[in-house]
């Protein structure tokens, strides 16, 4: 798949000015990053460029500042980053005009400089000409490497592919890899497992998967709006029941395409939302009125395991149950192992995202046994729903 991209291994870094997009979007607390994983996603690109006596200038985004916010600064975000290349990253405060020019200006061969945040500038996010050529007078070529920001036509993640020659990053052509394995030329059959609370998020998801993959497990609150939908008495759990005619309607264009839909056919029920609430598992037939569905039961596991074997492929978002508290953890931790054995046991290609997936996996300690996990949110999702994807599209070989 990726020959349809350009890739740093089409291009001689050396001497040239390297703007980089990376997701430097990362959790902090007083002044600390507390949760590092996307920095060291960024780092084989970083220190590639480093490496090949590239000069590495790092375009990023931060939180959603309204306009320069010293809060929203990625001035302690270099420091993270320098501490994990384990080499100088020096930082300039801002990424047009004078000051980062001259920063630019002074950067030797095999330099790592950051800019500041893209978005304390408006024109940004409104992809502004003007504000993209200030950007791309700073560069000789742009890489992007952040996937996550790739469905956004924004000034440093979509902009500058048109003014500059364009190339994927190690992390982007991972990503792209990936999910070209997945979905777009996968090893059949095919399997999605799809959970979450809601269906009114997915619905353009749940549609384009039916007509790409043999078969959709669908779980999570979003099961219970499916099996209302068919006449199931649900009790008091969460579902969407006005959208009954949507849940049909895809039903039914599963069947059209040859995808059979697997819904749970038991439910772990608790009277109580709550972690470690007395809960029982019930058959579908025998819901209590005032119990709430929480988990799949030990059979729809067992149905769902048995329907991982039968995939040579696995695509994975969202939870099945509410994994956040303990017992209703139980079916999202099973699943999760049991298709990370598989994949150990090379019998699966499985790829899994979205920010609950993520946790999910991390959860049960088997986030590294899949394939591929995507931190990225909005842009996996967007990817798997069928719509192309403006970082990704301007990358493409013409």
């Amino acid at each position: 798949m990726s020959k349809s991209f350009r890739t740093l291994d089409d291009v001689d870094v050396k001497g040239k000015r390297v703007l980089l997009r990376v997701d430097l979007n990362v959790p902090m607390e007083n002044g600390r990053v507390t949760d590092a994983t996307r920095l060291e996603r960024v780092v084989p690109t970083i220190t590639e460029i480093s490496g090949k006596g590239g000069k590495a200038i790092l375009l990023a985004h931060f939180g959603r500042p309204k306009g320069h916010d010293a809060k929203d600064s990625l001035k302690p975000v270099a420091a993270a980053l320098s501490q994990i290349i384990n080499k100088p990253v020096a930082f300039v405060e801002d990424c047009i005009g004078d000051a980062a020019e001259k920063a630019v200006a002074a950067m030797k061969d095999g330099d790592i400089l950051c800019l500041e945040n893209t978005r304390f500038h408006k024109e940004e996010e409104k992809n502004d000409p003007a504000f993209v050529a200030a950007l791309a007078k700073l560069g000789d070529i742009w890489v992007n490497d952040a996937f996550s920001a790739a469905h956004r036509a924004h000034a440093s993640t979509e902009g500058l592919g048109h003014k500059l020659p364009a190339y994927a990053g190690r992390t982007m052509q991972a990503e792209l890899d990936a999910l070209g394995k997945a979905l777009e030329a996968p090893t059949k059959p095919v399997i999605a497992v799809i959970g979450g609370a809601k269906v009114s998020t997915k619905i353009d998801l749940l549609e384009n998967l039916v007509t790409k993959v043999d078969a959709l497990v669908i779980g999570g609150g979003m099961a219970n709006t499916f099996l209302h939908a068919q006449g199931v008495g649900i009790g008091k759990s969460l579902a969407e029941k006005d959208l009954a005619a949507t849940a049909l309607r895809i039903l039914e264009k599963a069947e059209a395409s040859n995808c059979a839909i697997i819904l749970p056919v038991d439910a772990v029920v608790a009277f109580h939302f709550a972690a470690n609430s007395p809960s029982h598992a019930y058959g579908l037939d025998a819901i209590p009125a005032d119990g709430m569905i929480l988990d799949v039961g030990p059979r729809s596991i067992a149905r769902i395991h048995s329907a991982i074997d039968d995939a040579a492929t696995l695509v994975w978002n969202g939870p099945l149950g509410a994994f956040e508290m303990t017992p209703f953890d139980r079916g999202t931790m099973q699943a999760a192992k049991h298709a990370a054995d598989r994949t150990r046991a090379k019998k699966l290609i499985s790829v899994a995202g979205g920010g609950d997936t993520v946790a999910a996996l991390n959860q049960a300690r088997v986030a590294g046994d899949f394939t591929y996990v995507s931190t990225a949110g909005g842009a996996f999702l967007e990817w798997m729903e069928g719509k192309p994807l403006p970082g990704v599209e301007v990358l493409k070989v013409k």
